[in-house]
């Protein structure tokens, strides 16, 4: 089994977010906060102070071409995001 982080997310928010230690993954559907702490502590080296998660729903969308019209919709995902310990960083595009 590979890692439990598919990617990080890199926003604006997640971004303003880091100066209170917090860094957002994106997770599978089946994955829980016990395991995805122990993922984190392992690949980082930093300590996991709290986790929240939330399953993102996936968006439809309507393509209007030529030839007709597409509906289609965008997966839906797991998003986990993490809280540090005092000190600890993630330096994520140096890690990932």
């Amino acid at each position: 089994m590979g890692s439990l982080l598919r990617r990080p997310i890199l926003t604006e928010k997640m971004n303003i977010l880091k100066d209170v230690r917090q860094y957002a993954f994106e997770v599978p559907h089946d994955a829980n906060k016990i395991e995805i702490a122990r993922e984190i502590e392992k690949k980082f080296k930093v300590k996991v102070e709290s986790i929240r998660t939330q399953k993102v729903k996936g968006k439809h969308k309507t393509q209007f071409r030529r030839s007709g019209r597409f509906e289609g919709r965008t997966r839906s995902w797991k998003k986990a995001i993490v809280t540090l310990k005092e000190g600890d960083v993630i330096d994520l595009l140096e890690n990932v």
